[in-house]
């Protein structure tokens, strides 16, 4: 009998490990981090708002965490490598990257400037790839790791109302996840991507009010949703930790849509 029979839970055991979470001032990159220290993990939490890092980092404390803390969004190579160094220098290793970082700008294509579309891409793609491939160098030199981006289900579907370079982005981004899938590979590294659509978040908290624009709002979205319902953290949680850990050894590649169907029908 294989030993992990005897505990199979063991699977999603990711204590001890190093992980990596940027846009950890976020709604899911604030999750991200606690649901990985919650877990056991050491946290390296980097973005850009200080003041949100530390709150971030007292919430990772007392989940009985040890934290690092490095204040810069990847925006270059050399922010890239400065974040992934934080780790190296503070656990000794980058195990796991959640790059969790991003922004959308919402306006039809004639009103967004192509300086706001070049921001989007910045943040979501650049951003993605720079951290990939910061973590990626790591990873090889250290045999192997866990990458998770984040994509949404709006990078396989359209959106009327202003999203082309979200869309975009979030489509480029399922592009570098297969592509680094395939890539990495063979260095014993998983590239997978979790891709949300609307939870609960203090920028969505209004969709889950009573009055009627929230009701108008939530009726129309749930009409596409074989849930019946929109997201909450906890939704999150469990496909993150899963591709944090050696539970999706042979998963790479793969975007998992944590949309509560809206993707299937």
């Amino acid at each position: 009998m294989a030993d992990w029979l005897q505990n199979p839970l063991s699977l999603f055991d990711i204590k001890g490990k190093s992980a990596v979470v940027t846009g950890a001032t976020g709604a899911f990159g604030a999750l991200a981090a606690q649901v990985l220290a919650g877990a056991g993990a050491r946290v390296l939490l980097a973005g850009g708002n200080q003041v949100a890092l530390e709150e971030t980092q007292a919430a990772c404390q007392a989940l009985g965490a040890q934290t690092a803390l490095v204040a810069r969004r990847p925006e270059s190579e050399e922010d890239a490598s400065a974040i992934i160094a934080g780790a190296v220098q503070a656990f000794g290793a980058a195990d796991i990257l959640v790059v969790a970082s991003g922004m959308n700008d919402v306006a039809l294509i004639n009103d967004l400037t192509p300086a706001r579309f070049e921001r989007v891409m910045l943040a979501n793609v650049t951003g993605s790839w720079l951290m990939a491939r910061a973590a990626a160098a790591q990873m090889k030199a250290q045999g192997g790791g866990k990458i998770v981006l984040t994509s949404s289900a709006r990078g396989l579907l359209g959106h009327p109302a202003g999203y082309t370079a979200y869309c975009a982005s979030k489509a480029a981004v399922d592009g570098i996840t297969k592509a680094l899938g395939c890539e990495l590979g063979p260095h014993n590294i998983t590239v997978n991507a979790i891709a949300p659509t609307v939870f609960r978040s203090p920028l969505t908290a209004w969709m889950f009010g009573d009055d009627e624009k929230a009701v108008a709002t939530r009726k129309g979205f749930l009409a596409r949703v074989p849930k019946g319902r929109l997201g909450e953290p906890e939704d999150l949680a469990g496909p993150l930790l899963f591709l944090a850990s050696k539970a999706s050894d042979f998963y790479t590649g793969h975007i998992l849509y944590a949309d509560g169907g809206y993707t299937a029908g």
